[in-house]
């Protein structure tokens, strides 16, 4: 597993070793050895997986302290528009947002530490995300972003998503009071 890029502090766009032949191939999707000397040091205690069918955006989620959730993220089918945002207070990236294409075949993975929302949209049918947690869900402590916040101006592929009723009305990024504390993290 190595770092191919660090876009803000903590976030990390990781490439795993895949080793192919004429069978497929293989990796390791997480090795917590190999994760602790790439600067991560995780405890997971919750997997998530969701399917999508294409023109789905799920986000801009977040889990609020005590609850905070580090993420590490990763396609296993299709393709997706991963996005993350930095709410942590005081960053030099706050308000800043970064954005990989995560699929099937690139088998890039995204550590996300707490203090970032968090979404995607899948660009494909059938796509199938998953993500290990550092805490478990909480809905007291959930939070989210409107996806289409004009003051974010995130750069989505889908013109027109396919949106949760929660995510339709989620509040605007100058409205958040972010819990989190950049110098804390």
């Amino acid at each position: 597993m190595t770092i191919i890029e660090e876009p803000m502090r903590g976030l990390k766009l990781l490439k795993p070793e895949v080793y192919g032949d004429h069978r497929g191939y293989f990796y390791e999707s997480y090795n917590k050895e190999q994760f602790q000397k790439l600067g991560i040091e995780a405890d997971f205690v919750q997997d998530n997986q969701s399917f999508s069918m294409k023109g789905v955006l799920r986000g801009l989620h977040f889990q609020k302290p005590p609850h905070a959730q580090g993420k590490l993220v990763r396609v296993v089918q299709g393709r997706v528009l991963d996005v993350v945002v930095d709410i942590r207070k005081n960053s030099p990236s706050y308000g800043k947002s970064y954005a990989v294409e995560l699929s099937a075949e690139n088998h890039l993975q995204l550590w996300i530490p707490p203090g970032f929302a968090h979404g995607f949209e899948t660009l494909e049918d059938n796509t199938l995300f998953l993500y290990k947690c550092t805490d478990l869900y909480h809905p007291e402590t959930e939070g989210s972003i409107r996806y289409n916040d004009p003051d974010l101006a995130i750069q989505w592929i889908i013109d027109e998503p396919r949106l949760s009723e929660k995510d339709k009305i989620a509040p605007y990024f100058s409205t958040i009071l972010s819990p989190f504390n950049y110098a804390e993290l």
